[in-house]
């Protein structure tokens, strides 16, 4: 979250030669310069670690504004519906020192910039400074994303394998909780799991980090991966995807665009909910929330009879044929939910939790048929907009629409977090939950 980061400053460290740092990150906006975490002296002295406006992730250690240590990968990390794990191992006091990267097990070896620590040079990343998590400072760089187990590990060189392993079944490389660790005197380990003291350390070594700003928990984890809002490869200009691509809105006039879920469907039950937070300038069958066919979806444009949407107006479009008035508009401030059956071909949609055309999905009364539009293959759910100044808010179950936290229990016992109840059968649109019911 923008102006959002966590902070400490470290003591005097077991060994300033040495140290691990591992962590799960989620990335939430493509093309700009995003620090994970940094360690902050003054301008001329500090050390970073962050995703460049290249996506390529860099580490680098500036003393005397000069690089004393900066490695960049050729890897490009453009992946924002998965979570990658980093882990970071660098030992100056070897005759060649070394700087390692490892992204989900596997050891980077190719580098745009490569330039190693003398031996036995002090460096920043384990000195008595300010350290940042979530931006590399208190005035830049933040995060738009998601962290997940942020781990240091002051004096010792800890294997990848120490925080993460190879699935057996599905050979995904996955989160792994750390043991028989010696973490040191700097050394610690956030699991963020207490929403009101998110830098807990759950080390032993109570190196608690403070948090700043609008930070927020969330349930999507790298055990448990919720959808976010898509980002293509070629964002439309007009548009912005935010708070962790749980937000979007048109920022100029440019026609009707639309945003599909980063994780889709060919079979199941599934629901969401999305907040209209403004309208903006409507026109036509705009603004939309429904479900839209993959494999029609090639930029933010929305493509005609490739979906199923119910619009401002009230209307449901299937497949670009007007379906007739629901006779529900909804308005700025509005929760819409949508319930998806894939199996049964059929949508439902609720306003403020309740359901338009007398629709009971429990039941699977009164939804609309959608059997043209799952012909089509795998399906993912979709909101629209309409020119400028338009917003819409997601929530997938992970807890959070947009910047803002569900209190409500509107989970009807899935274990997703919804301001209204999950009808009976439903199920939010996670890996878990795929892998149990899709």
């Amino acid at each position: 979250m923008a102006n959002s980061y966590l902070n400490r400053t470290l003591g005097t460290p077991t060994n300033n030669y040495k140290w691990t740092y591992s962590f799960w990150v989620k990335r939430g906006k493509l093309g700009v310069e995003e620090a994970i975490a940094g360690a902050y002296n003054n301008g001329q002295n500090k050390s970073i670690m962050l995703f460049r406006t290249d996506d390529q992730f860099e580490i680098m250690d500036l003393q005397s504004d000069s690089y004393v240590m900066q490695k960049k990968t050729t890897r490009k990390f453009r992946d924002t519906a998965s979570w990658y794990h980093i882990v970071v191992t660098s030992d100056s006091s070897l005759g060649s020192p070394e700087t390692k990267i490892y992204v989900n097990g596997t050891e980077e070896t190719s580098f745009a910039t490569t330039n190693e620590y003398s031996q036995n040079q002090a460096n920043l990343w384990n000195s008595a400074l300010a350290n940042y998590i979530g931006s590399s400072d208190t005035s830049s760089r933040f995060l738009n994303g998601y962290i997940c187990h942020m781990a240091f590990v002051d004096g010792s060189i800890v294997a990848p394998t120490s925080f993460g392993q190879t699935d057996s079944t599905s050979g995904i490389w996955k989160f792994k909780q750390p043991t028989g660790i010696t973490w040191g005197n700097n050394g610690f380990h956030l699991k963020f799991e207490n929403s009101g003291a998110m830098g807990t350390d759950s080390s032993g070594e109570t190196n608690t980090f403070t948090a700043n700003g609008n930070l927020k928990q969330t349930i999507d984890t790298p055990s448990n991966v919720y959808p976010t809002l898509n980002v293509p490869a070629q964002t439309e200009g007009n548009t912005q995807i935010d708070s962790a691509n749980l937000t979007f809105h048109m920022t100029s006039d440019a026609g009707q665009r639309m945003y599909l879920s980063t994780i889709g469907a060919d079979t199941g039950k599934w629901y969401f909910e999305a907040k209209l937070v403004a309208k903006g300038n409507t026109g036509g069958s705009v603004p939309y929330i429904g479900a839209y066919a993959y494999k029609d979806y090639t930029n933010t444009y929305v493509g005609a009879g490739s979906g199923v949407g119910y619009n401002i107006n009230g209307n449901v479009y299937l497949l670009a044929n007007d379906l007739g008035s629901s006779g529900t508009t909804y308005d700025n401030g509005d929760i819409i939910g949508c319930a998806l059956d894939i199996t049964n071909s059929k949508i439902y949609f609720h306003k403020n939790g309740t359901y338009i055309n007398s629709g009971n999905p429990s039941s699977g009364s009164n939804g609309y048929d959608i059997s043209t539009l799952t012909a089509k293959g795998t399906l993912g759910f979709a909101v629209s907009l309409y020119n400028n100044n338009g917003n819409w808010d997601v929530n997938y179950g992970a807890g959070l629409f947009g910047k803002t936290v569900i209190t409500s229990a509107g989970s009807n016992g899935n274990g997703s977090l919804f301001e209204y109840d999950v009808p009976t059968g439903f199920y939010a649109l996670n890996t878990q939950n795929l892998n149990t019911y899709g």
